[in-house]
């Protein structure tokens, strides 16, 4: 919840005003709520109307959903929604790497891009992961990296307190502009993808609900902190990585540590999605698709296509509005509140079902004009 996209946020703020704030806010509460009715959906009742986790991962929920259409129909779809969401994220990382190294060294003659490519040939190793324990000890690294980002970022910011002023503040905004801020911002937060195994793996699930409120509310305040003061810091200046703002003397060293953290972020989304494409193309009885050649194969090609779609789209902010607007809105906010409603339509009270409708109904305006404004910059840029 705290990863390196808060950087999006106070550009977030340039575009959506006053409202960015309180869609901050929102966002930190409504997915809560869709991580917590996603959860819901992995158990069911016996007969002593005890509650038992029949279910393990999003996929069994998709594909309990849609027995009755296709037995497997819902697990594709969530799937193939996955490795996107997961796919853009590794992207943005290696979009961002070249971002930050060509702000870091401006005088080297070398093009963003080809600082992209520079920073995937760190990335190399990641085919050879095999396991989440050595995910696990990177993330721990990149923790404490993204603490000393934003207390270096914090503290240059209350140094210049005397210069804030809340008439930086938009009171009218763009409407195409406001919806690519609700797709940084959505972003920003989503992790219902890994909420299934989190639950599974916690020593006492029961704790689940007030772990997941409590991480939010943080969340909620670190973000909306972070984003206030960078923001009241640099007003119109603010740009979409916001590190870009700062003095040189801080730039370079702030900047290197964000491409720590970047290439440290890496490994985690790049092996979910490479471990659920492996599981798929590996079901069967094909023995040909079981064989570490081949892991190694699919993981060397998938990291191949994150460098490859980096240097095609660099555009930072734009393309996090892009994933968030379709993926993010879709994993957080469409699927979670349509299989709450399919599974537990006849034991919900009728406010909670008004709830997930009006999240579901939410979620797609969101996800739908986004998607135009995103794609509709992206042209423009381009052109």
């Amino acid at each position: 919840l705290q990863g390196i996209f808060v950087l999006g946020l106070p550009y977030a703020l340039l575009h959506s005003g006053y409202s960015g704030l309180f869609l901050i806010i929102l966002a930190a509460a409504l997915c809560c709520y869709t991580g917590k009715i996603l959860i819901a959906c992995l158990y069911e009742e016996n007969e002593d109307g005890q509650l038992l986790r029949v279910r393990d991962t999003y996929e069994d929920i998709a594909n309990a959903c849609c027995k009755k259409l296709s037995p497997k129909l819902g697990g594709i779809v969530v799937n193939m929604t996955q490795v996107m969401e997961l796919s853009m994220t590794c992207i943005l990382y290696l979009v961002v790497s070249g971002n930050l190294l060509s702000h870091s060294f401006p005088y080297v003659p070398v093009t963003e891009k080809t600082w992209s490519v520079i920073a995937f040939v760190t990335l190399l190793p990641c085919v050879f992961i095999k396991t989440l324990k050595i995910v696990s000890k990177l993330s721990q690294l990149c923790s404490l990296v993204h603490f000393i980002i934003v207390i270096v970022v914090m503290t240059y910011c209350l140094t210049q307190i005397h210069q804030w002023s809340w008439a930086k503040f938009r009171l009218s905004i763009e409407f195409e502009e406001f919806l690519v801020s609700v797709g940084v911002i959505i972003f920003s937060y989503t992790s219902q993808i890994f909420l299934p195994t989190l639950e599974g793996n916690m020593k006492n699930p029961g704790e689940f609900r007030c772990m997941l409120n409590w991480t939010h509310f943080f969340a909620c305040v670190l973000k909306t902190t972070f984003a206030l003061t960078a923001f009241l810091t640099w007003g119109e200046e603010a740009k979409e990585v916001i590190t870009d703002n700062l003095p040189s003397f801080l730039q370079t060293l702030v900047n290197l540590c964000l491409l720590t953290k970047a290439l440290l972020s890496y490994p985690l989304p790049f092996f979910a999605a490479t471990e659920i494409v492996y599981a798929c193309i590996s079901r069967g009885d094909h023995s040909n698709y079981r064989s570490p050649l081949f892991a190694l194969g699919v993981r060397g090609s998938f990291l191949l296509l994150t460098l490859l779609m980096a240097m095609f789209i660099p555009h930072f902010a734009l393309l996090m509005g892009l994933t968030g607007s379709v993926t993010g809105a879709a994993m957080t906010f469409l699927l979670p509140s349509l299989f709450h409603l399919k599974l537990k339509w006849k034991k919900l009270f009728f406010l909670e079902k008004c709830a997930d409708i009006s999240v579901f109904i939410l979620g797609f305006l969101c996800s739908f004009a986004g998607i135009i404004c995103s794609i509709k910059g992206l042209l423009e840029v381009f052109g």
